[in-house]
């Protein structure tokens, strides 16, 4: 994986320090291009306004409330867990923190992290006779 961006902690549902809430700790995939970092991260039934995503002092942070279901019937089934998604990533020095960008669309949560200009790829021009 890139040394620009590293998840911090493990895949679990779990507690944060002196918070006393639990959280679902979101799927991630990460794509590299030449220009930019892509993040995906799955959040179902968050919607747009209830995402929070912060960059502070190296680190990417990704907090998705999530209203929990409201029910008129007795379950006989519950296999899937609604909660809030919490996520925190290291970043890099060669991510651009200015030009950070992000969308909420269909419970996936698209983040881009574009790289600074000093290391990208340059194509060197070769000139010839």
């Amino acid at each position: 994986m890139s040394n620009a961006l590293k998840p911090n902690g493990a895949n679990v549902r779990r507690t944060e320090p002196g918070a006393g809430t639990a959280y679902f700790t979101p799927r991630v995939d990460i794509l590299e291009s030449a220009d930019e970092l892509t993040l995906f991260a799955d959040m179902p039934g968050v919607k747009p306004e209830d995402v929070d995503v912060r960059l502070d002092n190296g680190e990417l942070t990704l907090h998705g409330r999530c209203a929990p279901r409201r029910q008129h019937a007795t379950s006989l089934l519950a296999e899937y867990g609604v909660g809030d998604f919490y996520r925190v990533f290291s970043v890099g020095q060669s991510i651009d923190a200015g030009k950070i960008t992000a969308e909420l669309k269909q419970g996936v949560l698209t983040v881009h992290l574009p790289k600074s200009e000093a290391v990208k790829p340059k194509k060197i021009n070769v000139k010839g006779e």
